[in-house]
Protein backbone atom coordinates (compact mmCIF):
# COMPACT_ATOMS: atom_id res chain seq x y z
CA UNK A 1 0.00 0.00 0.00
CA UNK A 2 1.21 3.52 -1.12
CA UNK A 3 1.28 5.62 2.05
CA UNK A 4 2.03 8.86 0.40
CA UNK A 5 -0.11 11.50 1.57
CA UNK A 6 -2.06 8.64 4.17
CA UNK A 7 -2.01 9.48 8.03
CA UNK A 8 -3.55 6.46 9.07
CA UNK A 9 -3.39 3.04 7.31
CA UNK A 10 -4.65 -0.22 8.06
CA UNK A 11 -3.27 -3.05 5.93
CA UNK A 12 -4.88 -6.36 5.84
CA UNK A 13 -5.19 -6.10 9.53
CA UNK A 14 -6.47 -9.48 11.18
CA UNK A 15 -7.41 -10.49 14.69
CA UNK A 16 -8.42 -14.21 16.17
CA UNK A 17 -10.13 -15.24 19.14
CA UNK A 18 -10.11 -18.90 18.90
CA UNK A 19 -12.39 -20.18 16.08
CA UNK A 20 -13.96 -16.86 16.19
CA UNK A 21 -12.27 -13.85 13.33
CA UNK A 22 -13.42 -10.63 14.78
CA UNK A 23 -11.10 -8.62 12.04
CA UNK A 24 -11.32 -10.27 8.66
CA UNK A 25 -8.44 -8.94 6.66
CA UNK A 26 -9.68 -4.59 6.61
CA UNK A 27 -7.85 -2.96 5.05
CA UNK A 28 -8.02 1.46 5.08
CA UNK A 29 -6.38 4.29 3.85
CA UNK A 30 -7.04 7.62 5.48
CA UNK A 31 -5.88 10.91 3.80
CA UNK A 32 -3.94 13.12 5.54
CA UNK A 33 -6.15 16.09 6.93
CA UNK A 34 -8.94 14.00 7.10
CA UNK A 35 -12.07 13.69 9.49
CA UNK A 36 -12.97 10.06 8.83
CA UNK A 37 -15.57 8.25 10.64
CA UNK A 38 -15.51 4.35 10.83
CA UNK A 39 -19.47 2.93 11.83
CA UNK A 40 -20.94 -0.83 12.18
CA UNK A 41 -22.77 -2.09 14.52
CA UNK A 42 -22.11 -3.53 17.67
CA UNK A 43 -19.52 -6.29 17.21
CA UNK A 44 -18.73 -5.39 14.10
CA UNK A 45 -14.82 -4.94 14.73
CA UNK A 46 -14.71 -1.14 15.04
CA UNK A 47 -12.94 -1.42 18.21
CA UNK A 48 -10.89 -4.21 17.66
CA UNK A 49 -9.84 -2.50 14.53
CA UNK A 50 -8.79 0.80 16.13
CA UNK A 51 -6.83 -1.20 19.45
CA UNK A 52 -4.95 -3.44 16.71
CA UNK A 53 -3.79 0.05 14.88
CA UNK A 54 -3.18 1.97 17.83
CA UNK A 55 -1.03 -0.25 19.24
CA UNK A 56 -3.49 -1.83 22.13
CA UNK A 57 -3.83 -5.14 20.58
CA UNK A 58 -1.40 -6.74 19.21
CA UNK A 59 -2.73 -8.48 15.73
CA UNK A 60 -2.83 -12.01 14.20
CA UNK A 61 -1.90 -10.53 11.27
CA UNK A 62 -1.22 -7.60 8.94
CA UNK A 63 0.43 -4.26 9.54
CA UNK A 64 -1.16 -0.39 10.66
CA UNK A 65 0.81 2.82 10.25
CA UNK A 66 0.42 6.27 11.43
CA UNK A 67 2.26 8.71 9.09
CA UNK A 68 3.77 6.12 7.49
CA UNK A 69 5.54 4.86 10.87
CA UNK A 70 4.44 1.18 11.47
CA UNK A 71 2.75 1.12 15.20
CA UNK A 72 3.96 -2.46 16.13
CA UNK A 73 7.76 -2.09 14.43
CA UNK A 74 8.37 1.54 15.86
CA UNK A 75 6.04 1.71 18.60
CA UNK A 76 6.97 4.99 20.08
CA UNK A 77 7.62 6.55 16.85
CA UNK A 78 3.79 5.70 15.82
CA UNK A 79 2.52 6.64 19.14
CA UNK A 80 4.20 9.89 19.29
CA UNK A 81 1.91 11.15 16.34
CA UNK A 82 -0.97 9.66 18.08
CA UNK A 83 -3.68 10.79 20.72
CA UNK A 84 -5.76 8.27 21.53
CA UNK A 85 -9.23 8.00 23.31
CA UNK A 86 -10.04 4.05 23.43
CA UNK A 87 -13.27 2.66 24.40
CA UNK A 88 -13.56 1.91 27.99
CA UNK A 89 -10.59 4.00 28.99
CA UNK A 90 -8.80 3.15 32.49
CA UNK A 91 -7.61 6.22 34.51
CA UNK A 92 -5.85 6.81 37.47
CA UNK A 93 -8.75 7.45 39.41
CA UNK A 94 -7.45 8.79 42.68
CA UNK A 95 -6.08 11.78 41.40
CA UNK A 96 -7.58 15.16 39.88
CA UNK A 97 -8.00 16.46 36.22
CA UNK A 98 -4.76 18.23 36.72
CA UNK A 99 -2.81 15.61 38.42
CA UNK A 100 -3.83 13.40 35.61
CA UNK A 101 -2.72 15.61 33.26
CA UNK A 102 0.40 16.45 34.87
CA UNK A 103 1.45 12.55 35.32
CA UNK A 104 0.50 12.47 31.70
CA UNK A 105 2.51 14.79 30.50
CA UNK A 106 5.86 13.82 31.78
CA UNK A 107 5.02 10.17 30.32
CA UNK A 108 5.15 12.17 27.06
CA UNK A 109 8.48 13.80 28.05
CA UNK A 110 6.96 17.25 27.90
CA UNK A 111 8.10 19.79 29.32
CA UNK A 112 6.84 20.76 33.45
CA UNK A 113 5.88 24.81 32.13
CA UNK A 114 4.37 23.22 28.76
CA UNK A 115 2.22 20.68 30.57
CA UNK A 116 1.11 23.35 33.18
CA UNK A 117 -0.21 25.60 30.91
CA UNK A 118 -1.67 22.83 28.11
CA UNK A 119 -3.68 21.58 31.39
CA UNK A 120 -4.80 25.28 32.49
CA UNK A 121 -6.52 25.81 28.96
CA UNK A 122 -7.94 22.57 28.38
CA UNK A 123 -9.34 21.71 31.72
CA UNK A 124 -11.36 25.47 31.31
CA UNK A 125 -12.11 24.60 27.25
CA UNK A 126 -13.47 21.12 27.92
CA UNK A 127 -15.14 22.57 30.88
CA UNK A 128 -13.47 20.36 34.09
CA UNK A 129 -12.08 23.93 35.37
CA UNK A 130 -14.86 23.93 38.19
CA UNK A 131 -13.97 19.96 39.50
CA UNK A 132 -10.52 21.02 39.95
CA UNK A 133 -11.22 24.11 41.73
CA UNK A 134 -13.38 21.69 43.78
CA UNK A 135 -10.34 18.74 44.40
CA UNK A 136 -12.32 16.46 42.43
CA UNK A 137 -10.80 12.98 41.97
CA UNK A 138 -11.23 11.21 38.60
CA UNK A 139 -12.98 8.46 40.41
CA UNK A 140 -15.72 11.02 41.52
CA UNK A 141 -15.90 12.17 37.51
CA UNK A 142 -19.28 11.06 35.68
CA UNK A 143 -19.20 9.72 32.45
CA UNK A 144 -18.93 12.59 30.07
CA UNK A 145 -16.61 14.09 32.61
CA UNK A 146 -14.17 10.83 31.67
CA UNK A 147 -14.73 11.48 28.08
CA UNK A 148 -13.34 14.51 28.08
CA UNK A 149 -10.34 14.07 30.24
CA UNK A 150 -9.79 11.13 28.26
CA UNK A 151 -9.96 13.64 25.35
CA UNK A 152 -8.05 16.05 26.94
CA UNK A 153 -4.99 13.18 27.74
CA UNK A 154 -5.42 12.99 24.28
CA UNK A 155 -4.72 16.14 22.62
CA UNK A 156 -2.06 16.93 25.33
CA UNK A 157 0.90 16.40 23.34
CA UNK A 158 -0.40 18.00 20.08
CA UNK A 159 -0.49 14.98 18.16
CA UNK A 160 -1.02 14.55 14.40
CA UNK A 161 -3.56 12.06 14.08
CA UNK A 162 -6.43 11.65 16.98
CA UNK A 163 -8.12 8.05 16.90
CA UNK A 164 -11.46 8.38 19.01
CA UNK A 165 -13.64 5.33 19.92
CA UNK A 166 -17.05 7.10 20.59
CA UNK A 167 -15.90 10.51 21.42
CA UNK A 168 -19.45 11.60 22.35
CA UNK A 169 -20.89 9.10 24.22
CA UNK A 170 -22.60 10.27 27.66
CA UNK A 171 -21.17 14.17 26.40
CA UNK A 172 -24.16 16.19 26.75
CA UNK A 173 -25.02 18.93 23.83
CA UNK A 174 -23.49 21.94 25.17
CA UNK A 175 -19.75 19.81 26.00
CA UNK A 176 -20.68 18.23 22.34
CA UNK A 177 -20.47 21.71 20.68
CA UNK A 178 -17.29 22.68 21.96
CA UNK A 179 -15.69 18.89 21.13
CA UNK A 180 -17.10 19.58 17.65
CA UNK A 181 -15.18 22.98 17.50
CA UNK A 182 -11.70 21.76 18.86
CA UNK A 183 -12.03 18.26 16.50
CA UNK A 184 -12.89 20.90 13.63
CA UNK A 185 -9.79 23.31 14.46
CA UNK A 186 -7.27 20.25 14.64
CA UNK A 187 -8.55 19.16 11.08
CA UNK A 188 -8.12 22.99 9.74
CA UNK A 189 -4.93 23.07 11.24
CA UNK A 190 -3.68 19.68 9.28
CA UNK A 191 -4.58 17.63 11.98
CA UNK A 192 -6.61 13.93 11.07
CA UNK A 193 -9.41 12.41 12.95
CA UNK A 194 -10.57 9.09 12.73
CA UNK A 195 -13.79 8.76 14.68
CA UNK A 196 -15.79 5.50 15.57
CA UNK A 197 -19.55 6.52 16.33
CA UNK A 198 -23.08 5.02 16.21
CA UNK A 199 -24.86 8.11 15.26
CA UNK A 200 -25.36 8.73 11.60
CA UNK A 201 -26.20 11.95 11.81
CA UNK A 202 -23.27 13.19 13.48
CA UNK A 203 -20.90 11.48 11.46
CA UNK A 204 -22.78 13.17 8.49
CA UNK A 205 -22.21 16.71 10.00
CA UNK A 206 -18.61 16.09 10.86
CA UNK A 207 -16.87 13.25 8.20
CA UNK A 208 -15.54 14.11 5.01
CA UNK A 209 -14.96 10.39 4.81
CA UNK A 210 -16.56 7.09 6.03
CA UNK A 211 -16.18 3.09 6.34
CA UNK A 212 -18.84 0.97 7.18
CA UNK A 213 -17.79 -2.24 8.63
CA UNK A 214 -19.88 -5.22 9.57
CA UNK A 215 -18.71 -8.75 10.48
CA UNK A 216 -15.22 -7.68 10.90
CA UNK A 217 -15.11 -6.83 7.11
CA UNK A 218 -15.12 -3.14 5.62
CA UNK A 219 -18.07 -3.39 3.53
CA UNK A 220 -17.90 0.44 1.90
CA UNK A 221 -15.11 2.88 2.42
CA UNK A 222 -15.15 6.34 0.10
CA UNK A 223 -16.14 9.59 0.67
CA UNK A 224 -19.20 10.82 2.16
CA UNK A 225 -21.32 11.28 -0.92
CA UNK A 226 -19.95 8.30 -1.93
CA UNK A 227 -20.39 6.38 0.56
CA UNK A 228 -24.23 7.48 0.93
CA UNK A 229 -25.03 6.81 -2.73
CA UNK A 230 -27.73 9.54 -3.35
CA UNK A 231 -29.47 8.48 0.22
CA UNK A 232 -28.45 9.28 4.04
CA UNK A 233 -25.74 7.31 5.59
CA UNK A 234 -28.08 5.30 7.87
CA UNK A 235 -30.43 4.03 5.03
CA UNK A 236 -27.12 2.76 3.55
CA UNK A 237 -25.88 1.41 6.69
CA UNK A 238 -29.33 -0.28 7.46
CA UNK A 239 -28.75 -1.62 3.04
CA UNK A 240 -25.25 -3.21 4.03
CA UNK A 241 -25.81 -4.52 7.46
CA UNK A 242 -29.06 -5.63 7.78
CA UNK A 243 -32.51 -4.69 9.86
CA UNK A 244 -33.83 -6.93 12.18
CA UNK A 245 -37.47 -7.46 11.90
CA UNK A 246 -40.11 -8.47 14.46
CA UNK A 247 -41.71 -11.35 13.47
CA UNK A 248 -45.83 -12.32 14.41
CA UNK A 249 -46.62 -11.94 17.70
CA UNK A 250 -42.57 -11.36 19.17
CA UNK A 251 -42.89 -8.69 22.17
CA UNK A 252 -47.02 -8.63 21.83
CA UNK A 253 -47.35 -8.24 25.67
CA UNK A 254 -45.33 -5.22 25.82
CA UNK A 255 -47.95 -2.50 26.46
CA UNK A 256 -50.82 -4.97 27.40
Amino acid sequence: MDDQGNAFELDRLRKEFGDKIAVDDVTLAVPRGSFFGLVGPNGAGKTTALSMAVGLLRPTSGTARVLGIDTWQDPVGAKTALGVLPDGLALPERLTGAELLDYWGLLRGLDRTVIRNRTAELLRVLELEEAEQLGTVVLEYSTGMRKKIGLATALLHSPKVLVLDEPYEAVDPVSGRVLTKILRRFVAAGGTVIMSSHVMPLVEQLCDRVAIIARGRVAVEGTLDEVRAGGSLEDRFVELVGERELVGEELSWLGS
